[in-house]
């Protein structure tokens, strides 16, 4: 049994969020047939796709945007008209009009049908008659701002996805939305479109593709509106284009660099600057429809003749035709079949999910795999799957800090519903929902995750979570259900030692067998 338990081990933490809680009987599950239950999910393509109720497209989620930007504009513009006229000092009567006018968060809660309205706080203070000399009363405590559409969106968007990863049996096409997801990754902190278009951007490009072909995904990543807000192509005029040539700008070269460096060919790929200038003359004209929808529904992709640079280029030694919007496809679709590509996704696909120095061994039959199938993604989770590599390594990689909220989540059986303390727990921990610092995404190794200064905030996390959560619970049943005998006898006494079952539950928390995968 203790040989079955570690594969059960194995399953549920490299490959997926880990046990859940309560009477899943996930452990025993996966210990029947470890491989089989991973590759369940597989076998369900559309169990990938996310859909919840409020959750919108991408060009709905923009037009929604630009109308809320328009209204913010219209409610600060009628405040700086009331407030413009007015020179002398203000009366004690209009100074609370001269305050609603002037502040914008006053302005933004009477936005109709973005936003909910606010409400005062019921022990707001009242105003006094001050004395000469006498103290200030304390100032009130305002009452919270609603939320407006794209705060409200982000949220949803995350607990959608939180609920999904909490709820799933095994979680290895979750994990794999995850690990696609940071590939690709582009930042909510880039700007209100950003935030709005992350969890979009998720469901749109990524989870339809997760296990289809890489090829599909690159072309539906790279066209997405949030992606090119993202690294700046809307921006990008080709310098012989009509747009170009009127308004004396051209090339921005951010999205080109990143396809080749890291969403395909990576560092040392074969690839050079003129390569990379050419990719970026290739793909001017991507952008997406603006608020005023010339080209199209704003907020969808739409290829922008205008700004396109005209004329044949050529690419990493082949000649691209002047096709338009065909000359950017037919290149991408070169890029994901090229030798480099497949060197690049083997690598980090085994890195991500076996160790931080993969086996050369796996790396290379993965590669042949992505090489044979035309960048199947389903048969390149397959074979890492039926991989011995994948299943004798040891749990050493360090869950990620989403990967260790989200794994203490299902083995305490919590599903989320608010998004609040996993959504601060990351900012906390170094790792806010979609919005990593760079076009690189999040590190994918333990060197990112195991320093001391972490695991002190993770063990700050696991003590809250003991002090709220402990007394319901003991901890010596969740680690029957997070490890069974696969447990190391150092975890199962310092579970049973523990002064209190607060104090229990953040050690059980804090044990290999929730920290690594």
């Amino acid at each position: 049994m203790a040989r079955d338990s570690q594969a059960a081990l194995v399953a549920l933490n490299r490959f997926g969020f880990g046990a859940r809680g309560g009477a899943s009987g996930d452990l025993i599950n996966a210990a029947s047939d470890p491989r089989g239950f991973v590759k369940a999910e597989l076998g369900r393509p559309n169990g990938v796709l996310l859909e919840a109720p409020g959750l919108q497209s991408t060009p709905q989620l923009g037009q929604a945007v630009f109308a809320y930007q328009d209204q913010v504009k219209q409610a600060r513009d009628a405040a700086a008209k009331a407030a413009a006229p007015i020179e002398a000092q203000p009366t004690a009567e209009q100074k609370p009009v001269l305050r609603r006018n002037l502040s914008l968060n006053a302005a933004a809660t009477e936005i109709a049908g973005q936003m909910a309205e606010a409400k005062p706080a019921d022990n707001a203070a009242k105003p006094e008659t001050m004395q000469p000399n006498a103290a200030a009363p304390p100032a009130a405590k305002p009452a919270p701002q609603p939320l407006n559409v794209i705060q409200k969106t982000f949220r949803a968007e995350a607990l959608a996805r939180l609920q999904r990863a909490t709820l799933v049996e095994c979680g290895f096409t979750e994990r794999l939305v995850v690990f696609w997801s940071n590939h690709f990754c582009i930042s909510a902190g880039k700007g209100e479109l950003a935030r709005i278009w992350a969890g979009a951007f998720e469901r749109e490009a990524i989870r339809p593709h997760v296990l289809g072909r890489f090829a599909d995904m690159l072309k539906a990543v790279e066209q997405h509106p949030a992606m090119l807000f993202f690294l700046d192509n809307q921006q990008s005029l080709g310098p012989d284009s009509r747009a170009g040539q009127n308004r004396k700008r051209g090339l921005n070269e951010n999205l080109a660099r990143e396809i080749m460096e890291l969403h395909t060919l990576g560092v040392g790929g074969g690839y050079t600057q003129s390569d990379v200038t050419s990719l970026a003359r290739i793909i001017t004209g991507w952008t997406f429809a603006g608020r005023q929808g010339q080209l199209g529904t704003p907020g969808s992709f739409v290829f922008n003749t205008n700004a396109h640079q005209p004329g044949a280029q050529m690419l990493l030694g082949k000649s691209y035709e002047a096709t338009g919007l065909a000359q950017g496809e037919a290149a991408l679709a070169d890029i994901a079949r090229h030798p480099s590509t497949a060197n690049f996704i083997a690598a980090k696909f085994v890195r991500h999910f076996v160790a931080d120095e993969p086996p050369p061994a796996l790396v290379a039959r993965l590669r042949e795999i992505f090489v044979k199938t035309d960048g199947d993604l389903k048969a390149l989770a397959t074979a890492l799957v039926d991989s011995d590599e994948a299943w004798k390594a040891p749990l050493t990689k360090m869950r990620s800090p989403y990967d260790f909220l989200v794994a203490s989540g299902r083995l305490l059986a919590r599903v989320p519903e608010d998004p609040g303390h996993y959504l601060n727990g990351l900012n906390l921990l170094g790792q806010p929902l979609w919005s990593p610092s760079g076009p690189n995404g999040f590190a994918d190794t333990n060197a990112a995750w195991a320093a001391p200064e972490g695991m002190k905030l993770r063990l700050d996390i696991a003590a809250q979570i003991g002090a709220r959560l402990g007394n319901n619970i003991d901890p010596l049943d969740l680690l029957e259900f997070a490890a069974a005998d696969a447990a190391s006898i150092e975890t199962r006494r310092a579970v049973e030692r523990a002064e209190s079952r607060q104090q229990a539950l953040a050690l059980l928390l804090m044990s290999p067998e929730m920290q690594r995968r």
